[in-house]
């Protein structure tokens, strides 16, 4: 039975309308309950990531810089499959488990971006995130070109 709904999901069309949700397959394999992304009306609101790889249940090692390095990694990935690119983003929230790892995670962050040209961008620490991780990073983008 969770098979046969899995492919009724899988061969379900997008949403017609203005509202059209982006959820990866590593998303429906392991069952959470969100979408990568949701476009509204030339707007692409991703969804948290997190410096875990794809279909993997825990964040890569190596700390904030290897972490920050996946989570870019990941809304790229997000963001191709809407023939976009990280300078399609606007607006960027960054949560840091340690606000004491800002600059590690600065140094990484501003690689993905022309320099001058950064998105707006918010920033708190949390007292914890999904999986463990050190930081979760949610975009909006510009998708109407």
């Amino acid at each position: 039975m969770r098979l046969a709904g899995l492919a009724l999901l899988l061969a379900a069309p997008v949403a017609a309308g203005p509202t059209a949700h982006l959820t990866s397959p590593e998303s429906i394999a392991l069952a959470r309950p969100f979408s990568d992304a949701t476009d509204v009306n030339g707007i692409l609101y991703i969804s948290g990531q997190i410096g875990a790889v794809p279909g993997q249940d825990q964040v890569v090692p190596g700390g904030i810089e290897a972490e920050t390095a996946q989570v870019m990694a990941n809304i790229g990935t997000v963001l191709a499959r809407r023939g976009l690119t990280h300078a399609a983003l606007f607006k960027c929230t960054v949560m840091l488990a340690d606000m004491k790892q800002w600059d590690a995670f600065n140094k990484v962050y501003v690689g993905y971006f022309t320099p001058g040209r950064f998105p707006a961008r918010s920033a708190f620490g949390t007292n914890g995130l999904a999986r463990g991780a050190a930081v979760e990073l949610e975009c909006w983008a510009n998708s109407a070109g």
